[in-house]
């Protein structure tokens, strides 16, 4: 239970604060010296364009959040264990307890090596995006395409306060967003499983001499001052559709059921509003005894909790792959396309924030935004004069913008996405109560 010291899971999307309030847990973001995140700003060779979420029509508090996150962790555990009714426990999970193809339990070892079981109706399954559980209760595809390298720069300004930022570098891009009020996160996106050697000092060398000079000039001191001192973290970024495997007596939460890529940072928003979708679910139970009907029950989570989940899950895959360079010229004119779109602002830049955000999770308006960006990239290319060599860019620039974007819809499965309400599971009545 001490505090985790982790480079994941520091910024909230503002979709995700307005799920903190529907549970009553908006204070766990008080006290803890979090920022608020008013919307995102994209700089690419020089040039950069500020994109503000769409709140005018929220209380004025809905904001994005970003913080440390283990500070915020501990907020949330200690307002669970403040509550009556729950007992916390501390101990390392070694695994589930089945019977008949039932889970009724978890086998744990405490910290000084004690093997204990405890038995429950329902276990919930949140061990993270390296579960060693999640085989049991879903099909895991796991995906790394990249990996982020994290530094805390100290003593500098963002360009554009209170805004999170995305540098469009080469060869893909560079995070940055306050996490305190003296410090700034940065994450450098390496595309590939392997990282520099740290030891070697490889790591630092690449950062100087390949990362440096792609960082606005208002953070490069610090930049450099955070390598020199050296703490610098690294960890694989995962994507995973979420497979469930229905289990009576059990559920898959988080990383552990379902990762996106963590470019537009919406993990725990997506996690929030699973949670708020599982407590309108259990809210009318009187209790949780009869395993088999609960899990027929909960199938219509996994339908209820897609539009959400899957407009933000299918967006990180599709801007991280839009966001790396190449030597492509079809798929440069679509990185190319993607910021000036967003730069035009409006309509343009409201729409695809607004997504981002999880303020309007409509995987309908994620798929016209998408097309309209290759639209647009191919409309630029045919203008004044199209030629048959910038017909053929525009081409391509369709195909692969349909390439980076079927394949994501397909794996988070096309009917629950676009035509929820077909889903046997969807419309589920609750068990009758013995």
């Amino acid at each position: 239970m001490t505090e985790p010291d982790r480079i994941v899971g520091e910024l909230l999307q503002p979709g995700g604060y307005l799920k903190l309030m529907e549970l009553g847990l908006e204070d766990c973001v008080e006290e803890i010296d979090a920022q608020r995140v008013l919307g995102y700003a994209l700089l690419k060779d020089g040039r950069n364009t500020k994109l503000s979420y769409p709140l005018e029509k929220f209380h004025s508090d809905v904001a994005g959040r970003s913080f440390h996150n283990g500070r915020f962790i501990q907020k949330m555990r200690q307002k669970a264990a403040s509550l009556p009714n729950v007992h916390l426990e501390q101990g390392t999970v070694t695994s589930l307890l089945e019977e008949g193809g039932m889970v009724k339990g978890v086998q744990y070892k405490t910290k000084s090596g004690e093997e204990l079981k405890a038995y429950a109706p329902l276990t919930i399954v949140c061990d993270g995006c390296f579960s060693n559980l999640r085989r049991v209760l879903c099909s895991p595809k796991v995906d790394v395409p990249s990996c982020f390298v994290g530094l805390v720069l100290e003593n500098c300004q963002l360009p554009h306060p209170n805004h999170g930022h995305v540098i469009l570098a080469n060869p893909s891009p560079i995070l940055c967003y306050p996490i305190s009020s003296t410090e700034i996160r940065c994450l450098v996106d390496i595309p590939g499983q392997k990282v520099p050697s740290m030891a070697t000092g490889e790591m630092a060398k690449y950062l100087k001499t390949v990362v440096a000079p792609q960082i606005p000039p208002e953070l490069h001191d610090s930049f450099i001052a955070a390598i020199d001192k050296g703490s610098i973290r690294t960890m694989p970024n995962r994507s995973m559709p979420a497979a469930p495997l229905p289990t009576p007596g059990a559920l898959l939460m988080g990383d552990a059921f379902n990762m996106r890529h963590p470019l537009t940072g919406g993990g725990m928003t997506v996690a929030f509003s699973d949670i708020v979708v599982l407590r309108n679910l259990l809210k009318p139970l009187g209790n949780l005894h009869d395993a088999s009907s609960l899990c027929k029950y909960l199938e219509s989570f996994y339908t209820l909790r897609k539009p959400v989940a899957s407009t933000i899950n299918t967006l990180a895959g599709a801007l991280y792959k839009v966001f790396c360079a190449s030597t492509d010229q079809a798929k440069n004119e679509m990185r190319e396309a993607c910021f000036d779109y967003l730069s035009l602002g409006g309509v343009f830049s409201n729409g695809p924030i607004a997504l981002l955000s999880g303020l309007n999770p409509r995987p309908l308006s994620l798929v016209a935004h998408f097309f309209a960006v290759a639209i647009y990239g191919v409309g630029r290319l045919m203008l004044p004069v199209p030629s048959p060599k910038r017909m053929w860019i525009g081409a391509r620039l369709v195909s692969g913008a349909c390439g980076i974007i079927f394949p994501i819809i397909k794996a988070e499965g096309v009917r629950q996405m676009f035509f929820p309400a077909t889903v046997p599971a969807y419309y589920r009545a609750p068990p009758p109560m013995e």
